[in-house]
């Protein structure tokens, strides 16, 4: 495995520009997800922004793993990587900005299946890059569960 330095600078850059823009839309709207009921096993509310920047950082080293691989997949990769990345933010918007926490909830089925899809293909390049994107596809999972039940306590 091979990965410069100045790839995975620019990996993190810009995958955290993506990570601001939803940490920003969720912030505008934390005060009515906190007034919202909330499921059981509801983390407290500073785990999210620690869990989820190390995620950010993990998908950043992966892509940029993937990036410096040479491999003839890897424009694929690239652009599977910034389709998640994109409906990540919108998930953002339609669960925080708007609370339309069923679309939300359907939107995070599909960045799911996104994310599934980016596993498999940045396995096939780098093995270790594809693996370490499991954590975000468990938290995914987890954020699945949350949404749906903020969803069926507030509708």
């Amino acid at each position: 495995m091979t990965l410069k330095l100045k790839t995975f600078i620019i990996s993190l850059i810009l995958t955290f520009l993506f990570a601001i823009a939803g940490g920003i839309v969720t912030y505008v709207g934390m005060p009515g997800f906190e007034a919202a009921q909330q499921p059981p096993l509801s983390p407290p509310a500073f785990l999210f922004p620690i869990v989820w920047t190390l995620l950010f950082a993990i998908m950043a080293f992966g892509a940029a793993v993937v990036y410096d691989s040479e491999n003839k997949n890897a424009p694929k990769a690239m652009f599977v990587y910034t389709v998640q990345l994109t409906m990540n933010f919108w998930w953002c918007v339609l669960f925080f900005g708007f609370k339309l926490y069923l679309a939300a909830f359907i939107w995070l089925i599909l960045l799911w299946i996104a994310v599934l899809v980016m596993i498999i293909i940045f396995t096939k390049i780098n093995k270790l890059a594809g693996l370490l994107q499991i954590f975000y596809l468990l938290w995914l999972t987890f954020a699945a569960y949350l949404n749906l039940g903020v969803w069926l306590l507030n509708r």
